[in-house]
């Protein structure tokens, strides 16, 4: 019987560990993830860089003009680091809620529901799915970025668009 509770002890004490370590780790994968979206909100393409591995890809999946579904695929993120850095009058504001993060050793993947608003005026909505790298020095490092993007049928929730009213 003392065995018996020793044993189970000791498995809860583990498995708090290995919980706690993994609810460390993602909230290291969610750094770079929130550092994209200051860096954006700043207009500060050299915050935004620092979020991304050195080679990366990026696709919005969308429609085409007659409804079909396309993929529109970038092989960097040059355009998009001087879109960030070039003044604008309004800051881009992307808040993010039901981020789920899946880790497997060196690689994590983040899929997040979103809203994009310049300034106060809302553009629109989906989904962000990102693809992470854990570096070297133990950093974590988005090297694809995937979204969707509509303007209707937006489900978001209403403490964000209280934010932006």
């Amino acid at each position: 019987m003392k065995i018996t509770v020793a044993l189970f002890l000791l498995s809860m004490v583990v498995t708090n560990a290995s919980f706690a370590q993994s609810e460390d780790e993602k909230k290291k994968v969610e750094e770079p993830i929130t550092r994209l979206f200051l860096g954006m909100n700043k207009g500060d393409s050299s915050l935004v860089h620092s979020a991304f591995a050195k080679q990366v890809t990026m696709a919005t999946i969308g429609k085409d003009k007659s409804g079909n579904p396309i993929i529109n695929y970038e092989s960097g993120i040059s355009d998009f680091l001087k879109a960030v850095g070039t003044p604008h009058t309004e800051s881009w504001n992307e808040p993010i809620w039901g981020l789920k993060i899946s880790i497997d050793n060196n690689f994590a993947q983040a899929w997040a529901d979103y809203a994009f608003y310049r300034g106060k005026k809302f553009s629109h909505c989906g989904v962000d799915a990102f693809h992470l790298v854990k570096e070297v020095d133990g950093t974590w490092k988005i090297f694809h970025l995937s979204d969707t993007r509509q303007k209707e049928s937006c489900k978001v929730p209403e403490e964000v668009r209280n934010r932006f009213k």
